[in-house]
């Protein structure tokens, strides 16, 4: 099997220029951006919550937690899925340290691939009648014609 050429990032980390709509709207609600990322990826929309609730939880019960899970299981399954070049340390890297441009990035990749048109080729469809076309057919010879008196009328010829 053939291996699909790998591609790169639609748009780069930084690119909020490119669709300022998507980074204003993970300036204003951070959570709400990357919980629609992962609802368009097919995942849990609730997925996200769990790089804000979980350091807490983990750090309550004395397990530090540096890198959050979701942000970065979203960004290696979204390159996986796509074939987009990158690396398990470059997703960790981001996902560390640009956790909110990566939710932006991945948006606008989404936008992007959703964007795709779909080619559909249509052939003609042929119809074939089961039953042939009616056809009227005269006689050669036709039949002489006679008529006949209804009931209680006399004819007379004079």
């Amino acid at each position: 099997m053939a291996e699909r050429p790998l591609t790169d990032w639609d748009s780069g980390l930084c690119d909020c220029f490119e669709d300022a709509s998507t980074c204003c709207y993970g300036f204003w609600c951070a959570p709400c951006l990357a919980c629609t990322v992962s609802g368009r990826f097919g995942e849990n929309n609730c997925l996200p919550l769990c790089d804000y609730c979980g350091p807490g939880i983990m750090v309550y019960f004395g397990i530090p937690v540096c890198v959050p899970p979701a942000a970065l299981s979203m960004r290696a399954a979204l390159r996986n899925r796509y074939d987009i070049k990158g690396s398990l340390c470059k997703d960790i890297a981001v996902s560390c340290f640009c956790s909110w441009c990566s939710w932006c990035q991945m948006h606008r990749e989404l936008k992007e691939r959703k964007k795709t048109p779909t080619v559909i080729n249509i052939q003609p469809q042929v119809f074939v009648s089961p039953q042939p076309a009616p056809v009227m057919v005269m006689p050669v010879n036709p039949a002489p014609v006679y008529f006949t008196n209804p009931p209680g009328v006399i004819m007379t010829s004079r």
